[in-house]
């Protein structure tokens, strides 16, 4: 169910262990074969196939396409919120669902930058309403759940995402491929070793004066479809774990 598509009856007759999923992405600039709203159509296009596998099971709310981008705001077009204030109105939307009794919340991410100040987020509103139960509030970036698309695929060379990479330019490829342009010349950017394991602070010119990282040029549609097969089902089964679980415990 399309949360924008129902009247406010409707939601309000909706089993509050519904789970609710909410989609964030970014508006940023993806190289100099990307459109800038690559992460929200990645992350879009998933939770369309999601939801049409499950639409009677879960309740998904519009996209949130203003994110934390302001390590690429040396790029034009970049549209990017302030961390804190990203911060802040995560929170403020996930208190909303939370007043109108929703129990079970899934904030499904598709872009690297929201990464830390969405997992805040849900950390501070689990404070918030410390004495309940009753709540699973879970933060995941849709190709972090597990799947290595590598290993039922060995044409893919990228063993992680990038950046306007193999993975993203071949999903564009797949949904919109009028959108993409010469990705066969680019250049190969690979993602280094910067200080592992400890985490460097980055901006995207640290890494890239191009803007892409990765392999773009090794991109197809097959590989395309492929990504987005295996990140929807690792969705699904997520959203899956959440119906299944019993309302209190901490394993699910």
């Amino acid at each position: 169910m399309l949360l924008q598509e129902l009247t406010w009856p409707k939601v309000s007759s909706l089993s509050k262990d519904t789970p609710v999923i909410v989609p964030v992405a970014a508006i940023e600039q993806h190289g100099h074969h990307l459109p800038i709203f690559t992460d929200s159509m990645l992350l879009g296009e998933i939770v369309r196939r999601v939801e049409s596998e499950m639409s009677e099971q879960v309740l998904v709310a519009p996209l949130m396409w203003y994110g934390n981008s302001h390590h690429h705001l040396d790029f034009a077009g970049t549209l990017s919120c302030p961390p804190r204030v990203y911060l802040d109105m995560l929170v403020g939307l996930v208190e909303n669902l939370i007043t109108h009794g929703f129990k079970r919340i899934l904030m499904l991410n598709g872009h690297g930058g929201n990464d830390v100040p969405g997992k805040q987020a849900m950390f501070e509103v689990r404070q918030n309403h410390r004495h309940r139960s009753d709540l699973l509030l879970l933060f995941t970036t849709y190709w972090s759940l597990g799947t290595k698309p590598w290993e039922t695929m060995p044409e893919l060379q990228q063993r992680e995402m990038g950046h306007a990479c193999e993975w993203e330019t071949s999903m564009i490829l797949r949904i919109n491929p009028a959108l993409v342009g010469d990705y066969q010349s680019a250049d190969v950017i690979p993602p280094g070793s910067p200080f592992t394991p400890a985490s460097r602070a980055w901006i995207t010119k640290d890494r890239s004066q191009i803007g892409h990282i990765g392999w773009p040029h090794l991109a197809t549609v097959e590989k395309g479809e492929h990504l987005f097969q295996a990140f929807a089902n690792d969705t699904q089964s997520l959203i899956h774990r959440m119906l299944k679980w019993d309302g209190s415990s901490w394993e699910g």
